[in-house]
């Protein structure tokens, strides 16, 4: 009589609470890609869970508290995407629901890691000219840390290219200077700068040189490494770190901080100023997430661009679903890219 494989390890697990691949082959005598054939066919269609990795997975029932608890143990993130209209918080969020990554970790780190993750993914979508993007994130018992890995041009490449410098080394040496960018209408050149100051240690990989930002040694280094085509970034945070993103931004903007903030009041008060990065936009809203009330004072402010305006009153606003965002004092061209990523308008 023919073995219903699916419905043996339904029925085992009823009895059992728990089952390995092995547990099945033994029973069945059949081989075990063909087992786990069945399993995953069962997990696809949500029915049992995996939990744990290579000697230690075991597959348990699917129930919404079995759920949560595998969500809640999971330390490790990793994922390939296609780079065509990806979105980094997007990516952001799947990785804060579908992991525990971030799960009872102190606010002030997962803000530093959130602004780190979403400027260096969006850097290989918007710089990389890569097909691909990889993703890791990993928890261990001291630190978190992810890498971003693109097969495109290379950031030390691209860098000397656009600014017609001799070499990689004079690359180097412009990015250090911070507020440098290939892409002035999409960005302020500042998420690296900030991001490698946030960072316990940032590594930038690419064209057989090796940036590092070591914040505990309060060192910078330059080196050679593997020649790769593209660019890794490799970002490291302790669990036990102290800073703030507030904190970052104070220490650098000085005289020229672009926005003031009192209460739930921001002003951003530069006249003749652009705004229009999401580098930005996240200094505006670091810190306040407490807040239920936002007015953002346009005043002197000539244009803002579509990812400045973007974070703000789309993926902040979705994440604050009950604060309110009015804005005051701005011009046409303001209201007419506020409204367009809020939906009420298209560009034809």
């Amino acid at each position: 009589m023919a073995v219903n494989v699916s419905k043996l390890i339904l029925d085992l697990l009823k009895k059992r609470k728990t089952l390995t691949t092995s547990d099945i082959v033994r029973r069945t005598g059949f081989s075990r890609a063909y087992i786990q054939r069945h399993f995953k066919k069962l997990q696809d269609a949500g029915k049992i869970l995996l939990v744990g990795r290579a000697d230690q997975a075991r597959y348990i029932p699917s129930t919404a508290k079995a759920k949560e608890r595998v969500i809640a143990e999971k330390r490790n993130f990793l994922r390939t995407y296609l780079i065509k209209n990806l979105q980094e918080d997007r990516v952001w969020t799947q990785i804060v629901h579908q992991t525990g990554v971030i799960r009872q970790v102190a606010e002030n780190i997962v803000r530093i890691l959130e602004y780190g993750f979403t400027e260096m993914l969006n850097n290989a979508i918007d710089h990389s000219r890569s097909k691909t993007v990889l993703v890791r994130m990993t928890r261990t018992a001291e630190d978190i840390r992810f890498s971003v890995t693109d097969k495109g041009i290379g950031i030390f490449r691209n860098i000397k290219k656009q600014r017609r410098l001799k070499d990689e080394k004079e690359a180097i040496q412009d990015l250090l200077k911070g507020k440098q960018t290939t892409a002035p209408e999409k960005h302020s050149g500042e998420g690296i700068f900030f991001t490698s100051r946030a960072a316990d240690r940032l590594v930038l990989k690419s064209s057989g040189k090796r940036l590092i930002f070591d914040n505990r040694m309060n060192d910078v280094i330059i080196d050679k490494t593997t020649v790769l085509k593209g660019t890794v970034v490799d970002f490291v945070i302790g669990l036990d770190s102290a800073t703030t993103l507030p904190s970052v931004f104070h220490r650098f903007t000085g005289e020229e901080y672009e926005f003031a903030k009192t209460d739930v009041r921001i002003a951003l008060y530069k006249a003749g100023r652009n705004f229009v990065s999401r580098s930005q936009a996240r200094r505006v809203l670091a810190g306040l997430d407490a807040f239920k009330h936002l007015v953002l004072d346009f005043q002197n402010v000539q244009a803002i661009g579509q990812g400045f305006a973007d974070e703000i009153f789309r993926v902040w606003k979705q994440n604050h679903s009950q604060a309110v965002i009015e804005i005051c004092n701005a011009n046409e061209n303001v209201k007419m890219m506020v409204d367009h990523v809020q939906g009420k308008y298209s560009s034809r």
